[in-house]
């Protein structure tokens, strides 16, 4: 296949933070992903589902309590189900502009699970907030279970879940097989549904997995020409959020290393980004990062603006 090939991993503000903002934001995110198939690229889309997946927890949760008869929703659950209707409005927004563009093309949502391991650091030390404000009784309940909470003075207490790296992506062939064949997929959406290998059995984990991680790795399975994280901002910023502040125009591999080492980067911000450009490099060492804004990715692939890493 002659085209370019891209993975693109969708930061939050693509998606919006509800269901009715996020039909909005997703018709101008399918405008720049069209842009993208335009420029001759050939795209594998993957998303994050933060807002999302805390809201469906928060209502399977909130069903529970109301109907006892009903059993609550394990993590993996809401994950499939974030994955459905993210991809959903995606693939639907996706295949209508490129319509309106004269471009008919396939768009196709994966349902995917990701292996992480059961012995992943991230799952005695978990660090990401999901669902609704508990009173001390609900999180006491929560800890009896095993699930971890966290206590907000004033506020009340949140469940918190680890966040484990990505093994292997159990839907590879597939992903791989729709992508030659010059589809636009969507897949791995959430980081995908983190599961546990037993016994040649597949369990879901508690867990939620790093979007930008599932991208580096995504990408370098793939063997990508390019992997595009768009975000918030237009460039990669040297002393972020300081009077020194800088955009960074390009970096090499081993100074993404050094400045990961030197804790440039901000914990879930910028720092999961870095460690997937790394991931993917490091497989695929003639390919190319572009980090970006969503309202800049036209330009950016063009030259104009954004960071660049190269191995």
């Amino acid at each position: 296949m002659s085209k370019k090939r891209v993975v693109v991993s969708l930061g939050h503000d693509a998606l919006g933070y509800t269901t009715g903002a996020q039909k909005d934001a997703v018709r101008v995110t399918a405008g720049a992903l069209a842009d993208l198939v335009e420029e001759d690229y050939q795209l594998t889309i993957t998303h994050g589902n933060g807002p999302q997946v805390s809201m469906i927890h928060k209502a399977m949760t909130e069903l529970r309590r109301l109907y006892p008869d009903y059993t609550s929703a394990p993590m993996c659950v809401c994950s499939a189900m974030s994955q459905g209707y993210v991809g959903y409005d995606i693939q639907n927004a996706l295949r209508s502009e490129l319509l309106g563009r004269g471009i008919s093309k396939a768009v196709s949502t994966i349902l995917t699970q990701v292996t992480v391991d059961p012995y992943d650091e991230a799952f005695y030390d978990p660090t990401k907030v999901i669902g609704r404000y508990m009173v001390k009784e609900d999180a006491e309940a929560e800890i009896k279970k095993g699930n971890y909470v966290r206590e907000y003075p004033g506020k009340g207490f949140r469940r918190v879940v680890a966040a484990p790296k990505p093994i292997d992506i159990v839907e590879m062939e597939a992903i791989r097989t729709l992508a030659e064949a010059d589809q636009v997929v969507i897949a791995c959406g959430g980081g995908g549904i983190p599961v546990i290998e037993q016994k040649g059995a597949l369990k879901g984990a508690s867990a939620v997995i790093e979007k930008d991680s599932i991208a580096g790795l995504l990408a370098a399975e793939l063997q990508s020409d390019e992997l595009i994280l768009l975000t918030g901002v237009e460039w990669v910023y040297r002393d972020f959020g300081t009077e020194k502040q800088a955009p960074i125009r390009s970096m090499k591999l081993e100074e993404v290393r050094a400045a990961i080492a030197g804790g440039q980067f901000e914990a879930g911000t910028m720092l999961p980004k870095m460690e997937a450009a790394v991931t993917y490099l490091e497989k695929v060492p003639g390919g190319r990062v572009l980090i970006t804004s969503l309202a800049k990715v036209k330009e950016a692939v063009r030259g104009r603006t954004g960071t660049v890493i190269t191995a």
